[in-house]
């Protein structure tokens, strides 16, 4: 397991930084590379939609975690008992 690799990207046309482990950067490349977008294409579209309490890095994680659990078929809601 890689630690946290800092990752400059282009997005609409600024420079930023990244944080991820390269699991969660190799995931989002394949998903990328499944919806035919360049990688900075989809950081740019999760960061425009991302809740603006959520640092980039985070939301990227999260949308990889989401795409994961919706492959993976149906969850257990653990709230419900």
């Amino acid at each position: 397991m890689s630690g946290v690799v800092k990752r400059s990207v282009s997005i609409r046309g600024h420079r930023t930084s990244i944080s991820l482990e390269d699991a969660f950067f190799d995931e989002l490349a394949r998903i990328a590379a499944k919806r035919n977008l360049v990688l900075a294409a989809l950081i740019a579209e999760i960061d425009a939609t991302r809740d603006r309490r959520t640092n980039l890095s985070s939301a990227l994680r999260l949308f990889v975690l989401e795409d994961l659990k919706a492959r993976s078929g149906p969850q257990i809601d653990a709230s419900v008992q």
